[in-house]
């Protein structure tokens, strides 16, 4: 059994060392690139410092954000929150389709938030919005298990939407 070998010009062997070095190079961007957080676009303090729902407070805690459906009675249509989205999209520098945007509540319904006042909204990018979803459902169960105030899930709220978006 023979073994045949076959040279390649160094011109070959420099092309597909180069190949690889770049689709190494590809590989690495691309992985990198999944493992970055979500996109954000940080809630303006002044375009949107958050506006509470009158109706819930502390003590009305039982019969709004902490029963089941809630949310759902309170919700802006879809086609006011498009129409607000697409407004301020340009004041908060964004440019891309709107479709990319969810319509954020600064302070959630889920805590009490109101939920028309555009000083309460703002164009939040997914995936980050779906990921700041979860943790304002997070804070409603803390509020709803009585282990964390209303008011602290409010700020705690505020803060990472101006923050961190």
């Amino acid at each position: 059994m023979s073994i045949m070998t076959t040279r390649l010009p160094v011109s070959r062997l420099l092309v597909a060392a180069a190949l690889a070095v770049a689709l190494g190079a590809f590989v690495l961007h691309v992985v990198h690139r999944s493992t970055l957080p979500a996109a954000a676009v940080l809630a303006d303090p002044v375009r949107t410092p958050g506006v509470l729902n009158p109706q819930v407070t502390q003590a009305s805690i039982r019969s709004t954000i902490c029963r089941r459906g809630w949310t759902a009675t309170i919700r802006p249509p879809v086609e006011y929150t498009n129409a607000l989205k697409r407004e301020q999209m340009p004041a908060y520098g964004e440019t891309g389709p709107a479709s990319a945007y969810q319509e954020d509540h600064l302070i959630s319904l889920e805590l009490g938030g109101d939920p028309t006042d555009p000083r309460n909204l703002w164009p939040e990018p997914y995936p980050r919005a779906a990921a700041v979803d979860q943790i304002e459902n997070r804070l409603n169960d803390e509020v709803c298990s009585g282990s964390l105030s209303l008011h602290d899930a409010r700020e705690q709220e505020s803060a990472l939407k101006h923050s961190h978006g």
